[in-house]
């Protein structure tokens, strides 16, 4: 079976991490070759071996602008014809496209006699340009595959005609696995934050709808009832070219002037963009998800993996990951008190908290291991190989 992947960035973030388990997963019978701008993916790709081609990229915005929207439609258009130059040369049967955007590219490309897999794997707003998209794709995708229920709910509300598959992302256990990190020296490398008494993590780009102005705001109220917790913000503002639809830097922006105002520079670390993710959430007691929504929620696996207990947000997909009370809890967003509450609780009763963390591990160790989704995805694989020979 030989498969084309396309991604529409270079930019590594979590849609990408998961297609590089899957990449790393594949067995010897799946020719595999991935179509993707050059930059940090294309490097992480080479190094698993994978034969990699370059297309050109796009950050358009799924919004209507006079400029950025024409511009981005170029772009796509230009991707789709090199992807069905791509498809024809290598001979391929399926193309997986491993994002919305990259719908749009497989979606634009010329027609060939080729199984049509798109991943999707974020929630769009309701808006023209954004349902448009989400009709085309399953207009022209064989298989549109889900990241979770929830996602693809909100696809089948815009685009009942898809052909929808659920398919959960996966977590490399071997790398996030406790048993390789003392998590007492990763609390000693972060100095006097590794010495407070709660640790405190969100691991997750800067941006609006992740909510780390909420987890600010707990933190302040920890502080204010006389709680030493210390706050990582693993992440940076990633997509910050103009087309896109979020002014992430002046999110970013505004959450430094909330850390300033309730004076808790000293309690609050900015660590970017980090290679050593693993360490850092090992050495957390909570980790924290307060998206105003989230489509899966995969920084929560990691941290189960690593048998920390999680707070994460009740809307969207980390409800199919977290039972609440047993591997953390499903908390409502834009409600600091509830997160501050959570995090005490926590704290007040350790025995609780490692039970959380083991049975964190169990879940991910039963549910997210990059072999289920490897043989979920190759099921996928089969079928639209068989819808698209009978249609």
């Amino acid at each position: 079976m030989k498969v084309l992947y396309v991604n529409h960035t270079a930019t590594v973030s979590g849609g990408e991490y998961s297609l590089l388990g899957l990449l790393g997963g594949l067995p010897e019978s799946v020719k595999a070759h991935v179509a993707c701008p050059a930059g940090a993916l294309q490097q992480a790709i080479e190094q698993l071996d994978v034969p990699v081609s370059r297309i050109v990229g796009t950050a358009g915005s799924l919004r209507l602008h006079p400029l950025h929207t024409p511009w981005a439609l170029t772009e796509i258009a230009v991707a789709g014809a090199q992807v069905g130059r791509l498809a024809r040369r290598h001979g391929c049967e399926i193309v997986h496209a491993n994002s919305i955007r990259s719908g749009l590219i497989v979606g634009l490309s010329p027609r060939t006699r080729v199984a049509r897999v798109v991943h999707v794997r974020d929630c769009l707003p309701r808006a023209l340009l954004a349902s448009a998209t989400l009709r085309m794709i399953a207009a022209t995708a064989t298989i549109v595959v889900a990241n979770s229920r929830y996602t693809a709910r909100s696809v089948q509300d815009v685009a009942p005609s898809a052909l929808l598959e659920v398919v959960h992302s996966p977590v490399d256990l071997a790398r996030w696995n406790p048993g390789r990190i003392d998590r007492a020296h990763a609390r000693a490398r972060l100095g006097r934050a590794g010495e407070r008494r709660v640790l405190l993590g969100v691991v997750a780009q800067l941006t609006a709808w992740k909510g780390q102005d909420t987890a600010i705001e707990a933190l302040r109220l920890l502080r204010d009832e006389g709680v030493d917790a210390h706050l990582l913000l693993i992440g940076s503002a990633k997509f910050v070219d103009r087309a896109t639809r979020l002014d992430n830097e002046a999110y970013v922006a505004r959450l430094r002037e909330l850390v300033e105002h309730a004076g808790l520079q000293e309690r609050v670390s900015w660590l970017g963009e980090r290679d050593d993710v693993p360490e850092l959430v090992r050495a957390l007691d909570v980790l924290l998800l307060p998206s105003s929504e989230e489509p899966f929620g995969r920084v929560l696996v990691e941290a189960m993996a690593l048998e920390v207990p999680v707070l994460a947000t009740e809307v969207g997909g980390p409800s199919e990951i977290v039972e609440h009370g047993r591997e953390g809890f499903l908390l409502p967003p834009r409600e600091p008190s509830a997160w501050a509450r959570a995090v005490a609780d926590l704290a007040a009763d350790p025995e609780r908290s490692r039970a959380m963390g083991r049975a964190g591990r169990a879940r991910a160790e039963q549910a997210f291991a990059v072999e289920h989704h490897v043989a979920a995805m190759l099921a996928v694989y089969e079928r639209a190989l068989a819808y698209d020979v009978d249609r």
